[in-house]
């Protein structure tokens, strides 16, 4: 089974939140909901040598997903190429696979009573197009693809970054399958 996932690259990423307001766009996200987050870390260090640091989060499409494991009536699934999705027929909001998240990374539609997340905009991937974080981004710093596939374009960012510089949020027996590459020595962001 194949892996979809998306790689970001921090040392890139400039904190102008785009990707939020371009899914926010796409997806027709509600106000008081969001799908994808840029956490500013900083400022850091000391005039003149200040630095910021940006994260972006979405779903980490675990590869055991917690999310899906607690769902009651199967509404959270994985797609064939291993995305998390819903099923908003079947989601009765009872928001169990909020809580089981460990990153927080689902939010509640107050207007339609369901559980939302980033679905790796997988209308767009559907025909043929990259998601639209993926598309807005200014400084491409955000990649998806099959991260099982060697000839894939994530899987080789994820080899040629190194091992000491690609990153996955922690780890608690989910095995998200996103990736973030950091090869700034001064950064001090580690899983």
């Amino acid at each position: 089974m194949s892996q979809r996932t998306m790689v970001v690259d921090l040392d890139r990423c400039i904190g102008c939140k785009s990707c939020e307001v371009a899914c926010k766009q796409e997806n027709g996200v509600v106000l008081g909901c969001t799908w994808n987050k840029v956490l500013t870390v900083g400022p850091t260090g000391t005039y003149p040598d200040i630095e910021m640091y940006y994260l972006p989060t979405m779903c980490q499409e675990c590869k055991d997903s917690p999310c899906v494991k607690v769902c009651p009536t199967g509404a959270s699934y994985k797609s064939e190429d291993g995305v998390v999705l819903v099923d908003k027929e079947k989601c009765i909001g009872c928001r169990y696979c909020m809580m089981a998240c460990p990153y927080g990374v689902r939010t509640f539609n107050e207007e339609t009573k369901v559980v939302e997340k980033c679905t790796l905009c997988a209308q767009l991937q559907a025909v043929g197009e990259e998601p639209a974080c993926v598309k807005i981004c200014p400084a491409k710093c955000r990649f998806v693809g099959d991260i099982d596939d060697p000839s894939s374009e994530v899987a080789k960012l994820i080899k040629n970054a190194g091992t000491d510089s690609v990153h996955v949020l922690p780890n608690v027996g989910n095995n998200p399958s996103a990736r973030y590459i950091l090869h700034s020595k001064t950064a001090k962001w580690k899983e």
